[in-house]
């Protein structure tokens, strides 16, 4: 909010999608959450699409997003290429580097009120494959481009949050 971005979570927009009554999305995008799977980009970008235009529309002012969980995989960032060509700027990507260990933890942790289907371990270590695999050549890809920005996210919340805020004051 300080720096005047508007926060999406695709994973978020996917979560409420899946749960809107008469979504045509809602079972497909709960089994591949349940598998630790890449919902298909189609999905994901019409939803983050949406949620830009709806903000601009009430706000032209509003027109930073800080998009949270994504592109996740070679698609996504083909698809976003595609479909955000001279819409939007990616100015940097904020990499959040953390132990899989410690990430498994805090969401098993989360987990214990989170009411979130993929909060075990089996769809954990689903999900850990898969960043291996299709998510961090996208990091290594950004990185390559000078894009990223890396915290040390296996510190305290306080510790990273000081970062972060380093991170956008230097950014703005």
């Amino acid at each position: 909010q300080k720096y005047g971005y508007t926060h999406l979570s695709a994973g978020d927009l996917l979560r409420d999608e899946r749960k809107r009554p008469g979504s045509q999305y809602g079972e497909l995008i709960e089994n591949y959450i349940k598998e630790g799977e890449i919902v298909p980009v189609e999905i994901t970008i019409s939803l983050l699409k949406r949620a830009m235009d709806q903000t601009m529309a009430a706000n032209s002012q509003k027109n930073k997003f800080l998009i949270d969980g994504f592109p996740r995989n070679e698609d996504n960032l083909q698809g976003w290429n595609k479909t955000m060509d001279g819409k939007a700027d990616v100015s940097f990507v904020l990499f959040f580097d953390c132990d899989n260990e410690i990430c498994i933890g805090r969401c098993l942790e989360r987990g214990k009120s989170s009411g979130r289907s993929d909060d075990n371990r089996e769809s954990l270590e689903k999900r850990i494959h898969t960043y291996l695999q299709s998510t961090r050549p996208i990091i290594d890809l950004y990185e390559r481009m000078g894009k990223v920005r890396k915290v040390d996210a296996s510190k305290s919340v306080d510790e990273v949050f000081e970062k972060v805020v380093q991170i956008f004051d230097k950014e703005g």
